[in-house]
């Protein structure tokens, strides 16, 4: 398996309680703002795929609570990215419906790269809406929202995904380490999806690690959009229920540099209360 399918596996595993619901306020699910990202998308893939299918599921999707929902933030991608990309089929919009099955119970072996295309898709439109007007964009578009175009290319998305992957478990460490359950829950939709011996002592080897903050820190300051995505990703593996998690949370966007304008807009789009 590649970084991608591991990623979507534990995406899959739902780190923490309200994990799933997060991820659904991000695509849309809650009621904030103009729109709706799920309904917006569903027409888009369901235009794209000949109707039906895809479209209908994102649809039915959208009927989550919560707040902080993206809102416009489908069409604004669409109109800006398309542009900057040469047109809107260069956008990288595929794995949402993945990602989206996922989360209305779907899964399995036969989405485990897809929903971790998905889930960096998403990350990706997150960072470019967030960080629009902060004046700490660098002016280009996150790569897991565009589809690669060179090998290059290529492997700064799997690199940036493996990020991804790393500070979610790291962010899991922050009240010390991960419990038994929790690893027994990845360990189990690792299992469920096929990951072989090797991969799996992998992801149990990175959670059993003591936590690599700095080191993180340090390979993301500098990049804001993959910054914006680590401290995205990073709100959809805890709960943000105790001090020592805030502390975290306030740690990771001083050290990589996010204004608190920016980690206000993320976390309003996954419906977290303020921090």
């Amino acid at each position: 398996m590649n970084i991608s399918d591991l990623l979507g596996a534990m995406v899959q595993s739902g780190m923490a309680p309200s994990s799933n619901q997060r991820l659904q306020n991000a695509l849309g699910g809650g009621r904030g703002g103009s729109g709706n990202l799920m309904e917006s998308l569903g027409g888009l893939l369901g235009g794209q795929k000949g109707g039906g299918g895809l479209g209908d599921l994102l649809s039915r999707a959208q009927g989550g609570g919560g707040g902080g929902g993206l809102g416009g933030l489908l069409g604004d991608v669409l109109n800006q990215a398309g542009q900057a990309t040469g047109g809107r089929q260069n956008l990288a919009l595929g794995g949402l419906g993945a990602l989206v099955g996922s989360l209305l119970g779907g899964g399995g072996k036969s989405v485990g790269g897809a929903l971790g295309g998905g889930v960096m898709a998403l990350l990706g439109a997150m960072a470019f809406k967030a960080l629009q007007g902060s004046g700490q964009s660098s002016g280009r578009l996150p790569l897991g929202l565009r589809e690669p175009e060179t090998e290059t290319d290529q492997q700064e998305l799997d690199q940036q995904t493996e990020f991804v992957f790393k500070a979610m478990i790291n962010a899991a460490k922050a009240d010390g380490q991960i419990d038994k359950q929790e690893v027994q829950r990845i360990a189990g939709k690792l299992q469920e999806v096929g990951a072989d011996a090797e991969d799996q002592r992998y992801v149990l080897t990175e959670m059993q690690k003591p936590p690599e903050t700095e080191k993180l820190i340090s390979a993301v300051r500098g990049r804001p959009e993959l910054a914006a995505q680590i401290y995205a990703a990073s709100l959809m593996a805890i709960e943000v229920d105790t001090p020592a998690e805030k502390a975290y949370l306030a740690r990771l966007a001083s050290g990589v540099g996010l204004t608190p304008e920016v980690t206000r807009r993320i976390e309003q789009m996954v419906g977290l209360q303020p921090v």
